[in-house]
C-alpha cells in the first residue's frame, strides 16, 4: 500500500493563485506522501503538453509516484454528435495519462438533474458504450480507466457496479471513494465492502453528518442529510473500521487522500495524512 495525496486537496490555494499544480508535487513529498494523484482543475494538459515532462520530473526528483489521472466527463443528455465528440475528447486525455506514465485514470461518466433509478437504467447502455470505447482505447497503453462514486447520479454502490458490469472490460473499474457514499445516504462501511473488489484506487475522505442545517459550508445529500468535508479522522465516517477492512482484504494499491473541508487546506491535508497513516498502522 502507498499513501499519497490528490492535488485536489489544494484547490483552495490553487484557486487563489497561491499554489500551482507543480508546486503541489514537492509539497506532497515534504508532507510524507508516497504518490501524487493528478486532478488538473484549472489546467488543460491537452493545451499545455509542455508541462507534462516538467511534472514527471518534479515527481521523480521528489521520489514519489504519479498514481492516477482524474478528469471530468459527461456522456449524459447529449445528442449523437456531442456524445461522440466527448468520447474523442476523453481519449485525448487518455493520451495525457500515457504521457504522464500512469496506469490508472479516472474519468467522470454522467451528471443529470434527474438522478432517479429510472433515468439511470434508461441511460446505462449508452453510458457503458462510451466507457467501453475509452477503456478499449486505453488498454493497449496499459491504462485501467475507472468511474468514481460521486456526482449523485452514478454514486450509489449498486449503480457503480451496474456500470462496471455493463462495460465488461478488465481495465474498467471504480475509483472507490470511501466517504462519498454518504452523499447518496449509503452507509460507507457496507458500500465500500460491496465495491472494493472492483476498485483500481481508493480515495480516503471524511465528512461531518447532521440531520439539521448548521449553517455556512454545508450541503445536502440526496436524502436531505447535511454534510461538510472534514479533516480525515475527525469527521463522522468510521474511517478506522473501513481502513481495517481494507487492510484485512489484502488491498495493496494506492490510498489517495482527498480533503474538501473549510479548514486551511495545507494544514488540514497534513493532519489528515498523519491520521490515516497512524490509523493504518494500528488496525
Amino acid at each position: 500500500m502507498k499513501l499519497g495525496i490528490s492535488t485536489y486537496c489544494f484547490w483552495q490555494e490553487m484557486s487563489k493563485g497561491q499554489l500551482d499544480i507543480l508546486d503541489a508535487v514537492e509539497l506532497i513529498a515534504r508532507m510524507g506522501g508516497e504518490h501524487v494523484e493528478v486532478v488538473p482543475m484549472g489546467y488543460d494538459f491537452t493545451k499545455t503538453p509542455e508541462l507534462l515532462p516538467v511534472f514527471k520530473r518534479r515527481a521523480s526528483d521528489a521520489g514519489i509516484d504519479i498514481s492516477n489521472y482524474a478528469i471530468g466527463a459527461n456522456f449524459s443528455g447529449l445528442d449523437d454528435e456531442a456524445y461522440l465528440l466527448e468520447i474523442e475528447r476523453v481519449k485525448r486525455e487518455v493520451d495525457i495519462a500515457a504521457q504522464l506514465g500512469v496506469t490508472l485514470m479516472r474519468h467522470d461518466v454522467a451528471y443529470s438533474n434527474d438522478i432517479s433509478i429510472r433515468q439511470f437504467l434508461m441511460e446505462l447502455p449508452r453510458l457503458a458504450e462510451a466507457c467501453r470505447a475509452i477503456a478499449d482505447y486505453a488498454a493497449p497503453l496499459g491504462i485501467t480507466t475507472s468511474v468514481e462514486n460521486h456526482g449523485f447520479y452514478v454514486q450509489a454502490s449498486d449503480r457503480v457496479q451496474a456500470l462496471v458490469n455493463e462495460v465488461n472490460r478488465d481495465n474498467f473499474k471504480t475509483t472507490l471513494d470511501i466517504g462519498n457514499f454518504v452523499c447518496v445516504d449509503e452507509e460507507p462501511i457496507v458500500a465500500v465492502a460491496k465495491n472494493l473488489p472492483f476498485a483500481s484506487i481508493v480515495h480516503v475522505k471524511d465528512f461531518y453528518r447532521r440531520s439539521f442545517n448548521p449553517g455556512e459550508g454545508w450541503f445536502q445529500s440526496a436524502g436531505g442529510q447535511y454534510l461538510r468535508g472534514a479533516i480525515t479522522g475527525q469527521g463522522d465516517i468510521d474511517i478506522r473500521t473501513i481502513l481495517k477492512h481494507l487492510k484485512q482484504s489484502g488491498y495493496n494499491g494506492y490510498l489517495s487522500l482527498e480533503f474538501e473541508g473549510m479548514e486551511p487546506c495545507v494544514q488540514a491535508t497534513q493532519i489528515s495524512l498523519d491520521n490515516v497513516r497512524n490509523i493504518w498502522s494500528e488496525v
